[in-house]
């Protein structure tokens, strides 16, 4: 048994549920959320719906996804809707429609209904949606405050940086408090007051130095009469960004171009060229590369000796050998990546001893024409002949050796999203050559690993906020770690004024009204009533 009554729309139906992070802001009745508030309008849709309609329930978030099939069993339809949560990132209109379109393709009568509070983003100029359009606005108000930018600089020999900015996406002015969590340890906490619609930046450079991880949050003072509706872009993070580039020092007996253009053509190099008749500078340095020169004491840093005139602690110099046939690269190691040296002609090099704490990476029939290792504490790199009197610098394997070799005393991080990114998002991880796996740690604890299988990898399982930790494992052993932030930082998302309308296929979308026929099951009322009787009569 039914009655009929006027619904939203009938036959094929593809329900669209906002569910991005605007639909959590709380500026309905009761201080329920937007989204409960969807729910309820999609469960009233799934209340009317007539003989011979169908339909199916797609969550919009920044992965569309269908909870459930086209279908008429309206307890099914119930239970989907009724699980369906609320996601914290930006939706994906574009995917979401083009789902819905694909879903309905073949339907006769096909309706888009869209339950949302209209940030619909860059879908609003989508052509070519099918059959009927259909809006359902939900939401009140527009008072929010946001954290809308975060992040941290540090260049090398200065102070680290931060640069923040409050956003103020209502109408009237707002006083703020802003928080500053150091590695969990409260730093600062101030106060400040936000133009209506403007952005207030805050910039410091009193940061400790030495941090990890920044927390940012925002709250109303007790007195304040602001409102700010939406909790989800009140709090963001950033990881200490570190200096950038690492320092090295050339000092060499005569002016090198070769050295001075593989050097400026490399990324994340900034180096100086010293003067061997002054010494080594007091200030230190990440890498020093001596060219045929060497200090009374070698320096403490990473060394890339070339042609040194003479023995030191970490070597003997015992001779010449003019016999360069057959250089051989050892080509399972890392830094002989892409190093070939079957074409390149040495004059001479010098023979050494004592250098059991190196690797010969290439090595012609005389002896080795490069070692590498660590000792003391310090990597160092040894060249034994004079790039003058080989053309080595005249080959393409020249630039690539150095950059192996640079990479080996300092690996290039693994993460190259120093400002994070946003929820939702997907972030390339690139994993040194001798890596095997990849483990993530998320911001609620959960882990996730990757297998290194190629040279770039793409994580994209980011829809929770937070300080997410990579940890790159050679065999068991974890050998290099980072972090990087993921913000929700979205305008679309914080601007929570609610659309009277929406533009959608070239057509300017209002409000749906009731201007269809549905039925309205009255079984349930009447099971009561009987049940009810069958109790009377059992007493």
């Amino acid at each position: 048994p039914f009655i009929t009554v006027p619904t939203v729309s009938r036959g094929q139906i593809e329900l669209l549920l906002d569910a991005s992070a605007s639909m959590n802001a709380v500026d309905q009745p009761g201080g329920i959320s937007r989204f409960e508030t969807a729910k309820q309008q999609a469960l009233g849709i799934v209340d009317t719906m007539g003989a011979g309609d169908l339909m199916t329930v797609i969550r919009v978030s920044d992965v569309p996804e269908v909870l459930l099939g086209a279908t008429a069993d309206p307890v099914l339809l119930r239970e989907a809707i009724n699980g369906a949560q609320a996601g914290t990132a930006e939706a994906d209109w574009t995917a979401a429609l083009t789902l819905a379109a694909t879903d309905a393709t073949g339907a006769a009568d096909v309706s888009m209904v869209i339950i949302s509070d209209g940030g619909l983003g860059e879908a609003s100029g989508l052509p070519g949606v099918p059959g009927n359009l259909r809006y359902v606005p939900v939401g009140q108000a527009s008072d929010n405050l946001a954290i809308s930018a975060l992040s941290t600089r540090a260049r090398p020999g200065q102070q680290t940086e931060l640069f923040a900015q409050i956003t103020n996406y209502g109408t009237e002015d707002a006083e703020v408090i802003f928080d500053l969590r150091v590695d969990g340890e409260l730093f600062v906490a101030e106060r400040y007051t936000v133009p209506a619609g403007q952005n207030l930046p805050i910039v410091s450079s009193q940061l400790p130095v030495n941090f990890t991880a920044l927390q940012a949050g925002l709250t109303l003072p007790a007195a304040s009469t602001a409102r700010d509706y939406l909790a989800e872009d009140n709090t963001a993070w950033a990881v200490s960004s570190g200096a950038s580039d690492r320092r090295a020092l050339v000092m060499s007996v005569q002016p090198n171009r070769f050295l001075d253009q593989v050097l400026r053509s490399l990324p994340g190099v900034q180096y100086t060229q010293g003067d061997v008749t002054q010494g080594l500078p007091n200030q230190d340095y990440d890498l020093y590369i001596l060219d045929g020169w060497l200090p009374a004491t070698l320096p403490t840093g990473d060394l890339l000796v070339i042609n040194p005139p003479r023995s030191t602690a970490l070597f003997t110099l015992t001779g010449e050998s003019e016999d360069t046939a057959s250089p051989a690269v050892l080509q399972n190691d890392p830094r002989m990546t892409f190093v070939d040296f079957a074409d390149v002609s040495v004059l001479r090099f010098k023979t050494f001893a004592g250098v059991e704490w190196a690797d010969p990476l290439i090595v012609a029939a005389g002896g080795p024409l490069l070692l590498a290792g660590e000792v003391d504490g310090r990597q160092v790199a040894l060249l034994t002949f004079a790039l003058t009197e080989s053309d080595l610098p005249l080959q393409i394997t020249w630039p690539i050796l150095i950059a192996n070799l640079l990479n080996w005393y300092a690996p290039p991080a693994v993460i190259s999203a120093p400002d994070g990114i946003q929820v939702g998002g997907s972030l390339s991880l690139r994993p040194p050559l001798d890596s095997t796996e990849i483990r993530i740690t998320r911001p609620d604890g959960s882990i996730r690993t990757l297998a290194v299988d190629r040279q770039t990898l793409a994580f994209a399982d980011t829809d929770l906020a937070g300080i997410y930790t990579v940890d790159v494992l050679r065999g068991d052993e974890v050998s290099q770690r980072a972090g990087f932030a993921v913000n929700l930082f979205s305008p679309v998302e914080s601007t929570i004024t609610p659309q009277e309308s929406i533009s959608l296929s070239g057509a300017e979308i209002t409000p749906a009204l009731r201007d269809e026929v549905g039925q309205r099951e009255f079984w349930p009322w009447a099971a009561l009533a009987a049940i009810l009787i069958l109790l009377i009569e059992w007493y």
